[in-house]
């Protein structure tokens, strides 16, 4: 008897209508938003209906409201996962995926899962930002956590920081220490590494593109940086973990990877 087991590859429709889909570093760039708390992004996403938007998402079903649907669960799962890897605690992430997904299973138009979509999208960034202001005790070090993910793109100072937040560089850095176990200096340094990463590997920026966007003096100062956090390169970063699909006729120099 032939083994029912035996894997055969799926024969594709070839009459089916192409879909062009958009590079999914804008979709990743999303949910780290949402693990990382930043909702103003969140909030800026869903105004401008990015998950409603047809164009570039692909097409799971032919019917609309079921196509919305399946595109909720991605997206459900996505998040759960990338909160949990923000810190969120297991059964909190996937209770809260659950509870939402009943809810999705249970509208019967568009709008609704949309607006279901952006209250679960704020739900889950609310709960990291509480997460990660929980971590620091201190009124000062929370404003300056929050001051350092809006501002972690430009240059500043552990001085520029403390005045922001009216107290003295002497006392921001004492409390930032006790509280967070690393220096301010060494935290702004982390967190710049953590975007430079997903920059890596969901973007196609090239080095010099993703030093001065995080404002680094030089690409120098930047790879300095990025071994010192990580071990590796961005080159070497990006060679392993880049996450795009890529044209099998696409030659060397046409690879945005390639800093």
């Amino acid at each position: 008897m032939k083994n029912s087991n035996t894997w055969k590859p799926l024969e594709m429709d070839t009459e089916r209508e192409l879909v062009s889909h958009r590079n999914p570093g804008e979709e990743f760039q999303f949910y780290r938003a949402v693990a990382e708390g930043r909702i103003g992004d969140v909030q800026e996403n869903c105004l401008r209906g990015a998950f409603e938007n047809p164009d570039g998402v692909g097409r799971l079903s032919d019917n609309p409201l079921t196509n919305l649907r399946y595109h909720f669960v991605v997206t459900a799962a996505l998040i759960t996962r990338f909160c949990m890897e923000g810190g969120m605690a297991l059964e909190e992430a996937f209770g809260l995926s659950d509870d939402y997904i009943q809810k999705m299973d249970r509208c019967t138009s568009l709008v609704e899962i949309v607006l279901l979509h952006d209250q679960m999208v704020l739900d889950y960034a609310g709960r990291m930002l509480s997460l990660k202001k929980r971590a620091a005790s201190s009124k000062q070090v929370a404003e300056a956590i929050d001051y350092i993910y809006v501002h972690i793109m430009d240059r500043f100072t552990v001085e520029d920081l403390a005045k922001e937040i009216c107290i003295s560089p002497t006392y921001l850095s004492r409390i930032f220490k006790q509280e967070m176990g690393v220096s301010v200096s060494e935290y702004i340094r982390q967190r710049k590494i953590d975007m430079a990463k997903n920059l890596l590997r969901y973007s196609d920026y090239n080095l010099v593109e993703i030093a001065n966007m995080l404002s680094y003096s030089s690409q120098s100062h930047f790879i300095q940086h990025f071994r010192a956090q990580t071990g590796m390169t961005p080159k070497v970063y990006r060679d392993r973990n880049y996450m795009n699909n890529w044209d099998v006729n696409r030659t060397p120099d046409e690879d945005p990877r390639k800093g």
